[in-house]
């Protein structure tokens, strides 16, 4: 968290100061004023300039980004991120060498990472925001994993007459199963179980 302490002839002025110095916008600091000056006899004697203290606000983005680079330095990953911000939702696109790792298997390794990305974006931010991280494309490929085994299982569900309970799944890949399968009316999906046991049941129409 940076901070200045700043003067000026008037408290707007000594404001300014610290935005240069923070290379930031107002919206961004916390301004304290310390002395709001003096102008003094004819503007010069016994005048006393404006002081006040500013510190510059944690960005989410950044101290995001700063967190996704230690945890994968400290793997042993030098990363680059490319993040995508689309109102309250951000993405984070990771790559570099070996990066395979921070997938880990079926995604397992990604997805914990994004849970504890999405703690801290949202320790600094105004607003709830919504975070996704995806390396290698990884996203799209299980998406389209995701929507051929919701599509598998729905026939075997028909076929048996029984409900199928798959593993358990975090709420986005639980969406994809849910909206691959809305328009079957002959089956139903339902979440069941409490995170992070959290799982998908693809059952036929007539047992629900």
């Amino acid at each position: 968290m940076k901070q200045v302490t700043a003067t000026g002839q008037t408290v707007k002025e000594a404001v300014e100061s610290a935005l240069a110095q923070l290379n930031t916008t107002e919206d961004r600091l916390v301004i304290t004023i310390v002395d709001e000056g003096k102008k003094g006899i004819f503007g010069i004697f016994g005048s006393r300039p404006a002081v006040v203290k500013a510190v510059k606000k944690p960005d989410p983005i950044e101290e995001a980004e700063k967190f996704l680079k230690d945890v994968s330095g400290k793997m042993g990953l030098f990363i680059e991120v490319e993040t995508l911000r689309d109102g309250k939702n951000v993405q984070f696109i990771l790559s570099g060498e070996k990066i395979a790792l921070l997938i880990g298997k079926r995604g397992q390794t990604l997805n914990s990472l994004q849970y504890l990305t999405q703690l801290v974006i949202n320790r600094y931010a105004e607003q709830y925001l919504n975070v996704v991280i995806d390396a290698e494309d990884y996203r799209k490929r299980r998406q389209d994993t995701l929507i051929q085994l919701a599509e598998r299982l729905a026939q075997k569900a028909l076929k048996t007459g029984k409900e199928i309970a798959l593993e358990p799944m975090p709420s986005y890949e639980r969406k994809v199963i849910h909206t691959a399968l809305v328009n079957n009316k002959r089956i139903k999906t339902y979440s069941d179980g409490s995170d992070p046991h959290r799982h998908i049941v693809i059952a036929p129409a007539r047992t629900r």
